[in-house]
């Protein structure tokens, strides 16, 4: 099973940790990777959705999609308990829209979805800009208090992210959209040909992924007291990485909703240990990245065929 190297790879990273400190804070470690893992997990969802729909097929413009989310939902919620249902739905009908944006960008403009992505990003960036420029509107002490809480040692957004994934799970096997979206990813003609409204699920896929971004957004803001221009920048390359080396094939068509928790696991964990290690920021990103090519290629994930 592909997913199974990113939890082996988590486990023994999680070990070398415990070995190198000896056993100390191995709890906490594992609680604040639960909970930084969820972020990725809900990004990871909208972007596994995405590239299971074909070579080429990718949203760039979740990070900018997260800060302005983030910054409305916190800006609609003023800080009030009673406003917290209204300022997540105000970060959903954001995601909403910028996956309308980006997928016209795609089918009416004819824009490879890379581009339109991450040309949509720039200008969603520079709405987050205007809207959120000098705001830090902290969120409900409610919202916090369940970001930032835990029940026996496991965070409320672990128990609460694991519900969202046996959801996307149970949309994505069991449903006509996601048996749709593999299909597309396999062969997108022979979809079509079977009677698949083609574009009508891509342009579901983009808005679902920017929906997801954009409840990160809101969950992300609630967790570190305020939202900030910047707090999706790491999401980026996190949310493609988390999707492959979960086990879901680049290529499309195959997608593993399981994995994503390893593949968060791992990335959280390998950050920790290089961290704990002493080793310097530069070198740090040169063995992540040579680490995470390397469970890639452990892994390599099925291959879907196309005529």
């Amino acid at each position: 099973m592909p997913q199974a190297f990113s939890f082996i790879g988590a486990g023994l990273i999680f070990a070398a940790t415990l070995a190198f400190t000896g056993g100390a804070g191995g709890g906490q470690i594992l609680s604040t990777a639960l909970t930084f893992a969820t972020m990725y997990v809900i990004v990871g969802l909208g972007q596994m959705f995405v590239i299971t729909t074909g070579p080429g097929n990718v949203d760039l413009s979740i990070p900018a999609t997260i800060a302005l989310a983030g910054a409305v939902a916190m800006t609609v919620m003023g800080g009030e308990d009673g406003s917290i249902a209204l300022g997540l739905l105000a970060a959903l009908g954001t995601g909403v829209a910028v996956g309308c944006f980006n997928y016209a960008l795609i089918r009416l403009l004819q824009i490879p979805p890379i581009i339109a992505t991450l040309s949509a990003s720039f200008l969603v960036q520079s709405s987050a800009i205007a809207y959120g420029r000098g705001l830090r509107v902290r969120p409900p002490p409610a919202f916090a208090d369940f970001a930032t809480g835990r029940v026996m040692g496991v965070p409320y957004l672990a128990i609460a992210t694991l519900l969202l994934s046996v959801l996307m799970a149970v949309l994505l096997h069991r449903t006509v959209y996601g048996r749709s979206v593999a299909a597309i990813g396999q062969n997108s003609r022979a979809a079509h040909l079977a009677g698949i409204r083609v574009d009508r699920v891509r342009f579901l896929t983009y808005v679902l992924s920017a929906v997801l971004a954009g409840l990160c957004g809101a969950v992300l803001a609630g967790f570190s007291g305020g939202s900030s221009l910047n707090m999706g920048e790491e999401y980026l390359l996190a949310s493609i990485a988390v999707v492959v080396v979960g086990g879901s094939s680049v290529s499309g068509g195959q997608s593993n909703v399981s994995g994503l928790w390893g593949a968060s696991l791992f990335l959280y964990l390998l950050v920790t240990m290089l961290n704990t290690f002493g080793v310097g920021a530069g070198l740090r990103y040169l063995l992540t990245g040579l680490i995470i090519i390397a469970i890639i290629t452990l892994a390599g994930g099925p291959r879907a065929g196309r005529a």
